[in-house]
């Protein structure tokens, strides 16, 4: 079962993963994206889907029109773990 994140690991995010946030209204990371059109953002999410696939850690997310919102948080922990610090990290590296 996965662990949930110590309050050291919480207190980092700001450096791990600083373009993401904690959901004010539950224990997950979220971040909004912003794309020229809905081609891009669903090829975006397509690219999303397949990383999902690999590491077996599957987002909470959105879609309207250019804009994407994913939350991360893992069921098994009630929370958030390593495993959403990878997922977004991940994330990131496919935009930024």
């Amino acid at each position: 079962m996965a662990q949930r994140l110590t309050d050291a690991e919480r207190a980092a995010l700001k450096t791990t993963v600083p373009k993401w946030s904690v959901a004010p209204d539950r224990d997950a990371l979220r971040r909004d994206f912003k794309f020229a059109d809905f081609s891009h953002a669903w090829g975006f999410m397509t690219r999303v889907a397949l990383l999902a696939e690999r590491f077996d850690h599957h987002p909470d997310w959105s879609n309207v029109w250019n804009s994407v919102r994913i939350e991360l948080t893992t069921h098994d922990a009630a929370g958030l773990s390593a495993a959403d610090v990878r997922m977004a990290r991940a994330i990131d590296a496919l935009v930024d």
